[in-house]
């Protein structure tokens, strides 16, 4: 993999990252401020329909986040994890399409002296990311994210 090639790679593990925090500021500052991005359905094999309308830009991302994703419950957190990477840059330009899966986790209560981890990891989502990057004053920043769900999501006001 070229330098190049994991730099888009990491604009999508900020990504993710931040969608775990729920922290629109960091997500939104991936974007450019033309940014369209679209949350798909799974309607069958290989086919999705669009859900809700596209945000655009990244200020719409950061309101986003902080407005319609619910915050995660006491002692619960997502963790995101993608992987398959396909990934091409052009000059300025970038192409990424990967994988992902959405994990609950939830931790458990547990009496004083107890050993381990404890607590539960649940699979919850799963889809691909189909992202088009650009280099804008040397970092690349998202213009198209189709977030392709398997199954079927609500969006608020959708």
């Amino acid at each position: 993999m070229s330098s190049e090639e994991r730099k888009v790679q990491e604009v999508l593990a900020r990504y993710v990252r931040a969608t775990d925090r729920r922290d629109g500021k960091a997500q939104g500052a991936l974007f450019t401020d033309d940014a369209v991005v679209r949350i798909h359905a799974r309607t069958g094999p290989g086919t999705y329909e669009p859900v809700g309308e596209p945000l655009i830009g990244g200020a719409a991302v950061e309101y986003a986040v902080e407005h319609y994703m619910a915050p995660h419950p006491e002692g619960a957190t997502g963790h995101h994890t993608t992987s398959d990477h396909l990934i091409e840059v052009d000059g300025d330009r970038a192409r990424m399409n990967a994988q992902f899966i959405v994990f609950r986790t939830q931790a458990a209560t547990l009496p004083a002296g107890t050993p381990g981890a404890q607590g539960t990891v649940e699979p919850i989502e799963s889809g691909y990311y189909d992202t088009e990057l650009r280099r804008v004053d040397g970092e690349w920043r998202i213009v198209r994210h189709d977030v392709l769900m398997d199954m079927p999501i609500a969006l608020p006001g959708a």
